[in-house]
């Protein structure tokens, strides 16, 4: 029995690929003599039990959020890649064009005033 690292949207498949839920242990496994390679990318490094039993008890940071279905990092509408490392929240001459023209400047303004005016009343 080979226990696999199948995140949650990827379940589905993974069930129809054969694998099967160990309820006890809370994830799931490719049963023995069911060949592994279609499960390749959810196998642990060198084929090891990912998860002793003590460490599926141990709390667990979490993670950065990530889409699973495509493996990105999740980014906001507004999000505005800056030509050098500088604080949006503070004035900085070479990144306010950019901020100003992506619309990101109007949403952080447009917070600020309702969090002044929810402050206010």
């Amino acid at each position: 029995m080979m226990f696999l690292k199948v995140p949650f949207a990827e379940k589905d498949e993974a069930k129809a690929l054969g694998a099967r839920w160990n309820g006890e242990r809370k994830s799931w496994y490719v049963p023995d003599g069911k060949p592994t390679e279609p499960f390749e990318r959810w196998l642990a490094p060198g084929g090891a039990d990912f998860m002793p039993a003590k460490a599926a008890a141990a709390p667990k940071a979490k993670p950065a959020s990530v889409d699973s279905y495509v493996g990105k990092s999740v980014i906001g509408k507004l999000y505005q890649e800056l030509p050098h490392d500088c604080n949006p929240f503070e004035s900085c001459p070479v990144c306010a064009p950019a901020l100003a023209t992506s619309g990101w400047q109007a949403g952080h303004d447009g917070v600020v005033k309702m969090l002044v005016s929810l402050r206010a009343a």
